[in-house]
């Protein structure tokens, strides 16, 4: 059967690549896409993700705008990564199906509240706000999903600072609350996504499969690798995204190890550091609610992504 899963994104080229994944793959049923201010402006993001979904024939899949700041910090962009746009280096076709009207929030609520528990996964791969902020409109969610799966964070490495990545230290606050709700939370982190690089001979494989989408993923990676090489000292680009879907598709492409994880708030340095507690031995599902992913089936990863461009066609 396949997973039910809200992708809550703020596009970004590594988001484009979750959404195509999350579209192209039998085992993903895509139930709407919720936007969040963080890569870029909120309404940037909201426009990419539409576009993206225009790109994969994907126009049945509702978009629903969310929440333009952090709970209580200013906004932040990612520019020096994703341009202006949010999604430098391609050409976006129009979107032709409208937002939504209802907003993200109450999408995710309303859909966590109809569905039947234990059958939908919330998949956030930007700030946390949206997410946040509905478990405090309606508490009720926590015991009806059937566990988050998120891009943020990281145990040993940050980017945003020297110990904080980007999606948490934009809005430390809301990362508190989701880690804090007594619900399933896996943190796909830096530690996994800095393993998913797209390689000249990656970026080749997919570019082999000689469609227009796959032409439109190579053009995202020239500028996301010009991007990474200039500011975060990398070769090749990190593809952190699409971690999360390809966990979901397939744990076993993920390994995890279960700790207890927590959001540094106050640290004049350290603000936004997802802080896990590795000491001692694993602890039981019953006893920690949280893990974090540490290590990538690399070959496998990237097969679902080619697999995915061609499915979409």
């Amino acid at each position: 059967m396949s997973t039910k899963i809200i992708l809550d994104c703020d596009p970004g080229h590594d988001d484009a690549v979750a959404i195509l994944l999350a579209v192209g793959n039998p085992n993903i049923d895509l139930l709407g896409v919720t936007t969040v201010g963080g890569n870029q402006s909120l309404d940037k993001v909201t426009y990419n993700a539409r576009a993206v979904l225009e790109k994969a024939h994907a126009t049945d899949v509702p978009v629903y705008r969310g929440a333009n700041r952090p709970i209580l910090r200013d906004a932040q962009a990612a520019a020096t990564i994703h341009g202006e746009t949010g999604l430098d280096g391609v050409e976006l076709p129009a979107p032709s199906r409208p937002l939504e009207d209802k907003s993200a929030v109450q999408f995710i609520i309303d859909t966590l509240m109809s569905e039947e528990p234990g059958t939908v996964t919330l998949v956030p791969t930007g700030p946390l706000t949206n997410i946040a902020m509905a478990v405090r409109m309606e508490p009720r969610i926590v015991e009806r999903v059937k566990e988050v799966v998120l891009m943020g964070g990281g145990y040993h490495v940050g980017n945003w600072s020297s110990v904080a990545e980007f999606n948490i230290m934009v809005d430390p606050e809301a990362a508190h609350i989701v880690f804090n709700e007594p619900w399933k939370v896996t943190m796909v982190g830096l530690d996994l996504t800095h393993q998913a690089l797209c390689t000249p001979a990656v970026q080749k494989q997919i570019e082999s499969v000689g469609s227009d989408l796959a032409m439109f993923v190579s053009g995202l990676m020239d500028f996301f690798r010009k991007a990474y090489s200039e500011n975060q000292d990398f070769v090749d680009p990190p593809v952190h995204d699409p971690c999360t879907i390809a966990y979901l598709i397939d744990p076993s492409i993920v390994q995890t190890r279960r700790c207890p994880v927590d959001v540094e708030l106050a640290g004049t340095l350290t603000v936004g550091m997802t802080v896990a507690d590795l000491r001692g031995p694993e602890p039981s599902e019953d006893e920690c609610h949280t893990q974090v992913a540490t290590k990538l089936d690399f070959d496998k990863f990237w097969d679902l992504v080619e697999d995915a461009i061609k499915r979409i066609g």
